[in-house]
């Protein structure tokens, strides 16, 4: 197949990140702080973002529907994006009209189902973007994917605090609303046909996650994502606590984080293009834990915007180059269930992280969480002499 125009591909891949990153701007700024402000502390906080992931667990189902249904002819893909993006509007404009206070379970309930819309297009997205890029562009993608989920960060974040400061929550979700509806003119540009050029849903192919190398990649994403993702949610309340910032700084220190993030993101595909699988797997490692005891042990409130953005460039390195390898394993023929059973490991990861993250702040303090998470990130470690044999293929 003939590839469509990189400039088209790109802009359409990096804007449904980019409302992706709207909706995680919102959580790592200040939903905990919401959630808190509502007379909830963090224990509650924890299992909220955990049940919230649910969906993202379960991709897996919405990787096989697509894979395995051209819906109503209209495509393998596209079609599925379309609702999921639906979806995640619609709850956002429900759930401004929700008090968490007097319905938390209702709040809970609109915020497991805007993460299914979103789970569904994001699997469709990646099923779609390993369907039509050629191979010798992935690595660049993943820089465009990881970076315009970045700037949904910052510009999420940026705002979500200030109109929560000046205006009201509500006024919050209108405005993701809004923003999610962003990626749809470009998807009616973009030809869906990469898997009606052969590709057929082959249940023979999930043999390949016997493959050890691919068993391992697992492990590793699974203990990334845990550390990462589990430290994002609890830096903006440990910043709160130590040095008493309003949602209004709190955005805007979540702005930092995702430049760092959008740099992270670039910086980690060339790290992996240029010195390979192994040193970039070691640069993810060598940053986020001393990310970790920055986040434990910073002492001066002007030092707070330096560290964000250290987090946040060990956080887009660590997933752009954790992405690529995954794309590395995965098979053509099962290309969204495959892709969407290692995005689910690395989503458990997160389930864990968020509730063990806001289990262990409770009990033990910020500064011992962020320690205990720097030592959890040594376990990708004992991955890495499966993962980097000197016939590294995956079958």
């Amino acid at each position: 197949m003939k590839p469509q125009s990189k400039v088209l591909r790109f802009s359409m891949f990096a804007l449904l990140y980019f409302t992706q990153g709207t909706i995680l701007g919102y959580f790592a700024s200040v939903n905990a702080l919401y959630l808190m402000g509502s007379g909830f502390d963090m224990g509650k906080v924890g299992i909220f973002s955990t049940i919230a992931l649910i969906p993202f667990v379960i991709k897996i189902l919405f990787g096989m529907l697509s894979d395995r249904f051209n819906f109503l002819g209209l495509g393998h893909r596209k079609p599925y994006i379309f609702m999921g993006l639906a979806v995640q509007a619609v709850c956002l404009v429900i759930v401004a009209q929700i008090n968490p206070t007097n319905h938390y379970w209702g709040f809970v309930l609109l915020a497991f189902l805007l993460q299914l819309g979103m789970a569904f297009y994001d699997t469709c997205t990646d099923g779609l973007a390993l369907d039509i890029t050629p191979t010798n562009e992935q690595g660049i993608l993943q820089g465009f994917m990881v970076g315009g989920r970045s700037v949904g960060v910052i510009v999420a974040a940026s705002a979500a605090g200030f109109i929560a400061q000046y205006l009201n929550w509500p006024a919050v979700f209108y405005f993701l609303a809004i923003l999610t509806l962003i990626p749809v003119p470009l998807l009616f540009f973009i030809k869906d046909t990469g898997r009606a050029q052969g590709l057929r849903f082959n249940w023979s192919a999930f043999k390949a996650f016997k493959n050890a190398q691919v068993i391992a990649a697992a492990g590793a994403g699974l203990i990334i994502f845990l550390v990462i993702v589990g430290a994002n949610q609890l830096m903006n309340p440990a910043l709160t606590e130590r040095f008493g910032i309003d949602l209004s700084t709190a955005g805007l220190i979540t702005t930092v984080w995702g430049l760092g993030c959008v740099a992270g993101a670039f910086i980690g595909g060339f790290v992996k293009d240029k010195l390979g699988d192994k040193l970039g797997l070691w640069a993810s490692v060598l940053t986020v834990i001393p990310a970790m005891l920055l986040l434990a042990f910073i002492g001066a409130k002007p030092l707070i915007w330096a560290v964000a953005v250290f987090f946040g460039l060990s956080y887009g390195m660590s997933q752009s180059i954790y992405f690529a390898l995954a794309m590395k394993y995965t098979s053509p023929a099962i290309a969204a269930s495959m892709f969407a059973i290692l995005m689910s490991v690395t989503n458990i990861g997160q389930g864990i992280g968020l509730g063990v993250g806001g289990g262990l702040a409770k009990n033990v303090g910020f500064p011992v969480t962020f320690v205990i998470f720097g030592a959890v990130m040594l376990l990708v470690l004992p991955f890495f002499p499966v993962l980097f044999k000197k016939k590294d293929t995956a079958s």
